[in-house]
């Protein structure tokens, strides 16, 4: 599947607007295993960017290398022309870690303060502890936070340093459903001020609804690079819905172009590339079949399509 279209077209828009993050022909082996293996991407100041694939897909070593954290074997990674060594250094590149270490002597406020006084020019640890909502955790130690609380201390401590580059690993792991809603508002207010954001997440639903642009990773490579709605085509498809009075499974299967269906009493849910074929030779074997509905494939659809191991590259 060709998604080079849409990755160039992102690609030269970010170039002409300064690019805040490039990757260039990025390359990471561990023995036989190619964590990452040829990955172009350039991200234009004020993007926020889902970083979305299976497990083993690639996206953690893609952040450590982005971060600093390991070198690549090839390629070259710049956050707004430095090295990233250079901009950690000089407070443009914050993070938020899922596994990062919280210390346990200090209180959230004296670690938000500690980390702020490592940069020349923080954010007041106030407006840091605002933004990421734990003010009222400020005078507490972490051994006594939740797991949820932990990670908003997490975003509070890559705030403090005011980055122009915030990279988000599981932002809202651990978090329950108004905390997240939450932690995505805090999120508009720093994206509104030209910000641009990296976040890998889990939840597809994050991605559809707070990211301009969504890159899907499988096997170490980039297979779709493009808005929501242009991944969602790149993947194809539709899901047809409908009451079918007497189907069955076997009359399903044997319709054109179906590539899986649930059948759930008389309710049907079908995949297909071709859901006008399928849609008049249902009708043509079920005319009582009512209540129909189609819809272009979700987000989730096009992760499991364009992810599988089954897709070609």
């Amino acid at each position: 599947m060709d998604t080079t279209g849409i990755s160039s077209r992102a690609g030269r828009s970010a170039v002409a607007a300064g690019a805040a993050v490039r990757l260039s022909g990025l390359r990471k082996h561990y023995g036989e295993v190619r964590a990452v293996d040829g990955i172009d991407l350039t991200i234009a100041p004020g993007e926020v960017v889902a970083l979305l694939g299976p497990n083993g897909a690639g996206k953690s070593t893609t952040v450590d290398m982005l971060l600093g954290l390991s070198e690549p074997d090839e390629g070259e990674v710049t956050v707004f022309g430095a090295t990233p060594a250079e901009a950690v250094g000089q407070g443009a590149i914050g993070a938020m870690l899922q596994g990062a270490a919280l210390l346990d002597d200090l209180t959230v406020g004296e670690m938000v303060r500690m980390v702020a006084s490592l940069h020349r020019a923080p954010m007041p640890v106030g407006e840091a502890l605002r933004r990421a909502g734990v003010e009222e955790l400020a005078n507490r130690r972490s051994t006594k936070l939740s797991g949820g609380q932990k990670q908003r201390v997490r975003f509070a401590v890559a705030l403090v340093s005011d980055p122009d580059v915030l990279v988000l690993d599981e932002p809202t792991a651990a978090m329950d459903v108004g905390t997240r809603r939450e932690f995505w508002k805090s999120m508009y207010e720093f994206t509104n001020s030209g910000r641009t954001v990296l976040f890998a997440t889990h939840y597809l639903e994050e991605a559809e609804e707070f990211a301009d642009r969504v890159v899907l990773m499988r096997s170490g490579r980039i297979v779709a690079d493009g808005s929501v709605a242009q991944v969602r085509a790149l993947a194809g498809g539709r899901t047809l819905r409908a009451v079918v009075p007497g189907v069955t499974e076997a009359a399903l299967g044997g319709l054109p172009a179906v590539t899986e269906f649930e059948l759930r009493g008389d309710r049907v849910a079908i995949s297909s590339p071709d859901s006008d074929a399928t849609l008049r030779a249902l009708l043509t074997r079920f005319p009582a079949a009512h209540d129909i509905e189609i819809t272009a494939i979700g987000l989730e659809g096009a992760f499991l399509s364009l992810t599988s191991e089954e897709t070609s590259r």
